[in-house]
């Protein structure tokens, strides 16, 4: 039996792993608040240590939530709106599948 996931349903997986940990969240609120690019060292503006940010970075990055680039001697991130806008159809649409009206089928 084939069990192939569909391209949204890796789509959403990706976006969720990069989204699982708090510093990431923190990561990208922060980016959300700019009102342009942020030029600097995120690891002076949030709690996390360089090492670490690096790390989160780099896998906001890979799942395409944020865009980065190096433009010494600063580096400059961004929220993906093209990305961003397909995470939120993503996770809308599975949030959405779930009818809280009707009973718990468990109880």
């Amino acid at each position: 039996m084939n069990k192939d996931y569909t391209i949204d349903q890796e789509r959403l997986a990706r976006f969720a792993k990069a989204m699982g940990h708090p510093a990431r969240i923190a990561i990208l609120n922060f980016l959300a608040q700019q009102n342009c690019c942020f030029f600097g060292d995120i690891h002076e503006v949030l709690p996390i240590a360089k090492a670490t940010v690096s790390q989160h970075l780099k896998e906001l990055k890979d799942a395409g939530l944020i865009q980065g680039s190096i433009e010494p001697p600063k580096v400059k991130y961004c929220i993906n709106k093209e990305n961003w806008i397909i995470a939120q159809k993503l996770f809308s649409a599975i949030f959405n599948q779930i009818n809280l009206e009707k009973g718990n089928c468990c109880n």
